[in-house]
């Protein structure tokens, strides 16, 4: 069965506070090339090749498509177009995972049978210095802005350290509401 994954670029590319606000096409185009890759091995417990499509919206519109990823630009907000890919993805019988820590567009795609999976599944944090301390295991789970309307995306569904390699697992594959967002 053939395999989509769906990336929600701004909200994987603000997950990471790595200076992407600076110059956010050049973000964009560091995350579509990095999810190259992806196409061959697949992703999110599902073995290549997978279809790799990147939902870009805003200032990331230019980003073009390149061999491995399909970039699909919003005409408005991601979200619509993202809910709408997964709707296609089913109605051509193709399995669909969409990656996105946004709670709001989980419910939303899951209605059309598509499974989610946070951003690390695409995108590992970066190296602490190990000399930074680590946060506390019982600390509240981080919360990143949506990029979608200032709604905030709950980052903890995500792998803690030390998860599979090449973040390949993210937490559970489902996304019904409630359940590991």
């Amino acid at each position: 069965m053939l395999m989509r994954l769906i990336v929600d670029a701004a909200n994987v590319v603000g997950s990471v506070p790595d200076g992407w606000w600076r110059d956010r096409r050049s973000a964009t185009e560091r995350l579509r090339d990095s999810l190259v890759p992806y196409a061959a091995r697949g992703a999110a417990g599902h073995p290549g090749p997978v279809e790799v499509v990147l939902v870009v919206e805003g200032a990331a519109r230019g980003v073009e498509s390149v061999p491995g990823v399909r970039v699909e630009a919003a005409a408005g907000g991601g979200d619509d177009l993202i809910v709408e890919l997964a709707a296609r993805a089913a109605a051509d019988g193709a399995g669909c995972v969409v990656v996105t820590a946004d709670r709001e567009l989980r419910r939303r795609v899951a209605a059309h049978g598509a499974e989610c999976a946070g951003p690390r599944t695409v995108r590992p944090l970066p190296e602490r210095p190990s000399s930074e301390p680590r946060p506390p295991e019982d600390q509240p789970p981080v919360a990143a802005p949506d990029q979608a309307g200032g709604r905030t995306a709950d980052l903890s569904t995500d792998a803690p350290p030390g998860a599979p390699p090449e973040g390949l697992s993210d937490g559970p594959s489902g996304c019904s509401p409630g359940e590991g967002t």
